[in-house]
């Protein structure tokens, strides 16, 4: 039975792979494989946007809008499995955000030379399956898409990569076989409880049943899998490792939606269908939520990678999505603007850093060194990637006007009066940001002109393009937050009821 199907949800998740299909079967030469991936990531972005304009401008009542669901994809009564695709208010500007940063990274790829056709193939699979991810209601295509995202993003680490690219790839695989390994324990035991992967459903089958399970025991079950993905201190040691090594559009994707997931997961699984876990265990959440932001800045500190020094700095920034959600055992209010400025951090954080990694890649092609001794002056031969940086750079420690205030206050907002202390803790974080920030953009672009460097060229037009992009996102939702923060706190509602 066809249950609704709208076509807008499913056609933004899939049409990546039918682009990917055809660059593999029907393109032949390299310039068409460009053009046409660059085709397919605009028009996604638009798809992407045309579905968060779409959810503004619903009237329906219903938790998920653009519903695209069929009940009889696996339809055996002992194991049913619905093809249930929607869009609520914390998942429209995620797909938003995986539309624009897979656009960012296709356009900025311009500089590959080998296996051309599999790295954009690679680049579109890997965005159907993040959008998958944040489109699914239904858990077992949750799990499918999850495990779908792991096979490209190994691949483009491994083909494109640099350095210890093996190494760091099999680390990345390790850790997400792990971590969906988890998920599916997780989403059997809830299935076998509740005969139904239905999200929405399951909330309430959960107040009259009982889990094969304690609840305690699932709910940590869920978190170490979406704690892993992050990632959350002392999980996190794959993610520097792939940072470092992958292509730039590999970074971009990864820091900018890939562990975007695990918050995504945490707050649509762990807060949606175990609440009063969360409330009763939000000490320990806000514990690592504090340790993740001071060790993360310690470390990154002393970092001379430009590359590892960014990958460590969203371990420090993905503690304060934790710092929000820790929020939720206070007050109503307090749990709704901390898990709404949980969910805005994930989006800024995607921007910011997506923008720092395109930065540092440009950077890298153009000096061929991330090693941060041995450069600086560049402003003089890169006015433009110094202007753009900066701007980044300021945006990520928490610039008022630049999205990355605004998310951080939030989070400040809800977490103080549930964790006064631990709050102040998680603000010394951000004079931290600030200390490694300034001193990284002053090392790599400012001071005396170096005489190696007099041959270096600052970034064309072309390559500014995704630049411009990223920065009007950042500045945008800066000074125009209700826009993002208003949906997202519709969704967080409809999340906790």
């Amino acid at each position: 039975m066809n249950l609704g199907f709208t076509g807008l949800i499913s056609a933004t998740v899939f049409i990546p792979t039918l682009g990917a299909l055809i660059i593999a079967i029907l393109l032949k030469k390299d310039r068409h494989v460009f053009f046409f991936s660059r085709f397919v990531a605009l028009l996604n972005l638009i798809l992407s946007a045309v579905v968060l304009f779409a959810y503004q401008s619903s009237q329906s009542s219903d938790r998920f809008k653009l519903v695209d669901r069929y009940d009889q994809w696996i339809p055996f009564e002992s194991f049913k499995v619905e093809y249930y695709l929607g869009v609520d208010g914390f998942s429209a500007p995620l797909i938003l955000l995986t539309g624009l940063l897979t656009a960012v990274a296709i356009f900025s790829s311009k500089n590959i030379t080998h296996k051309i056709k599999q790295y954009f193939i690679c680049l579109l699979l890997l965005e159907t399956a993040v959008m998958g991810v944040f489109s699914s209601v239904d858990l077992f295509l949750f799990f499918i898409f999850w495990e779908l995202e792991l096979i490209p993003m190994f691949f483009l680490i491994m083909t494109w990569g640099s350095g210890r690219k093996n190494y760091s790839a099999m680390k990345f695989l390790i850790f997400t076989l792990i971590s969906g390994g988890l998920i599916l324990f997780g989403i059997l035991i809830l299935f076998a409880s509740t005969k139904t992967f239905d999200m929405t459903m399951i909330p309430v089958l959960l107040q009259n049943e009982s889990l094969l399970i304690p609840m305690s025991v699932m709910f940590f079950v869920f978190f170490i899998a979406f704690a892993i993905k992050l990632p959350v201190w002392p999980l996190h040691t794959w993610l520097p490792d792939a940072h470092t090594d992958a292509p730039t559009a590999g970074s971009v994707m990864l820091a900018g939606v890939l562990i975007k997931m695990g918050g995504y997961g945490l707050i649509r699984i762990c807060v949606g269908l175990f609440p009063e876990s969360v409330s009763e265990y939000s000490l320990f959440i806000v514990i690592l939520a504090v340790i993740n932001i001071i060790y993360g800045a310690i470390i990154t500190m002393r970092q001379t990678d430009m590359k590892r020094l960014i990958a460590f700095s969203s371990i420090s920034h993905m503690g304060f999505v934790l710092l929000g959600i820790a929020a939720f055992s206070g007050s109503y209010e307090d749990k709704v603007t901390g898990l709404v400025g949980a969910s805005l951090q994930m989006f800024t954080h995607g921007t910011i850093t997506g923008l720092m990694f395109l930065l540092i890649g440009y950077i890298y092609e153009k000096t061929h060194t991330r090693y941060i001794p041995h450069m600086g002056g560049l402003v003089h031969q890169m006015p433009r990637l110094s202007v753009a940086l900066t701007i980044a750079g300021v945006a990520a420690l928490g610039l008022p006007g630049t999205s990355g205030f605004v998310s951080e206050i939030i989070i400040f907002i809800g977490a103080f009066p549930v964790f006064n202390w631990f709050t102040a803790l998680g603000v010394f974080g951000v004079v931290l940001t600030s200390g490694y920030i300034l001193w990284m953009i002053q090392r790599i672009m400012y001071g005396p002109k170096l005489d190696r460097f007099d041959k270096t060229v600052d970034a064309s037009v072309y390559e500014m393009i995704p630049v411009v992009l990223l920065i009007i996102s950042i500045l945008f939702v800066g000074l125009y937050p209700s826009f993002i923060s208003d949906i997202f706190k519709n969704g967080i509602i409809q999340t906790i009821g």
